[in-house]
């Protein structure tokens, strides 16, 4: 899944961006409101990290800025600002989640996974298609209850297109969460974890549109 970080302070956003990733999310971040305002306009995004006291734009503008366009991503507040009312005013300006400053980043981790449910409309920690159980909490793939072993980025191609189950996916769509913004891997490379993973799970698991994109199958055989 792709996280956007807008957070001022350089140790805490590469602190962030590094412990994310290692959760196997795909990170962008940003120092400013400005940028961030602009990554979270341009990008998809499934939840963005956002800290109130920004240099330039802060953070409630910012979000008020993106619901203003009817940008729907899952904002989760990370702020120092710990009063009622504080919170009160970030949710009621379309903040979804609201952690407060020190925090611990298991639980941050839980809350970023939460609102990815929330997106995609799945609230338990398990998916399942047919003979595949996925559980997002633990990164981990069973197939006929045996494990299946995949790579990080198997692992993410795999999970986003079990949360868009029965929905066709681009592979601009994929690559957009599968990889930072800056990135320099091309969409192209999406062929070849298709491949990988078909090779791992099944041919019949994953479905090529052609001229639109990859679908996986939701029906039982």
């Amino acid at each position: 899944m792709h996280v956007l970080i807008v957070e001022d302070s350089e140790l805490l956003r590469d602190s962030l961006s590094q412990g994310l990733r290692e959760a196997g999310f795909s990170v962008d971040s940003a120092a400013d409101g400005a940028r961030g305002l602009w990554l979270a306009e341009t990008g998809d995004y499934d939840v963005i990290v956002l800290d109130l006291m920004l240099p330039g734009i802060d953070g409630l503008t910012l979000l008020s800025a993106l619901r203003a366009k009817q940008k729907d991503t899952h904002v989760l507040i990370l702020t120092a600002r710990d009063t009622i009312e504080d919170r009160i005013i970030g949710l009621d300006r379309g903040a979804d989640d609201y952690l407060v400053k020190p925090f611990a980043f298991q639980e941050l981790v839980a809350r970023v996974h939460a609102l990815v449910r929330r997106k995609y409309r799945n609230k338990s920690p398990t998916i399942r298609i047919g003979e595949i159980e996925i559980s997002t909490t633990r990164k981990s793939v069973t197939r006929d209850g045996k494990a299946v072993d995949l790579t990080p980025r198997e692992y993410a191609l795999l999970e986003y297109l079990a949360y868009r189950a029965g929905e066709v996916v681009t592979r601009t769509e994929i690559w957009e969460h599968l990889y930072d913004f800056e990135s320099s891997a091309t969409s192209n490379v999406v062929d070849v974890f298709i491949k990988r993973l078909r090779a791992k799970l099944g041919h019949q698991l994953i479905r090529t549109r052609r001229g639109h994109g990859y679908l996986l199958s939701v029906e039982e055989r």
